[in-house]
């Protein structure tokens, strides 16, 4: 058994048929020139974001200059907390102030560090 199906171009009314070309659908093609330009928006926020980041270190480095406060550096060992650092530094000073120092001096955001941290020190007279 078969079927055979015959059209003969006739349209009822209110039907709408869409033309074959319509169906079909293109890809997308990018020149050479069209992928740079891509790429290049596509890298904009990750040099923007490069350029903060080495811009916004420096600002360590800037307190410690114009602090006038000298300086020497220690690596922070196994076991090794800022606290037991700041004690070892001035045992005489209260912990917390030179904390807060040694925070300053290395730009860190809290007071976790991780041994092999290489960490400027203020150096008590």
């Amino acid at each position: 058994m078969s079927a055979v199906i015959a059209t003969t171009g006739f349209q009822a009314p209110g039907v709408r048929q869409e033309p074959a070309s319509a169906a079909t659908r293109t890809r997308l093609r990018l020149t050479r020139r069209g992928r740079i330009v891509f790429t290049g928006l596509a890298a904009v926020p990750l040099v923007i974001w490069a350029f903060v980041v080495v811009l916004g270190a420096g600002t360590a480095a800037a307190d410690i200059e114009s602090s006038g406060v000298s300086f020497e550096y220690t690596t922070v060992g196994e076991g090794d907390s800022l606290w037991a650092i700041a004690e070892s530094i001035d045992p005489n000073a209260d912990a917390r102030d030179v904390i807060d120092e040694i925070m300053r001096l290395n730009g860190l955001d809290d007071a976790v560090v991780e041994p092999g941290q290489r960490l400027a020190l203020p150096v008590v007279p």
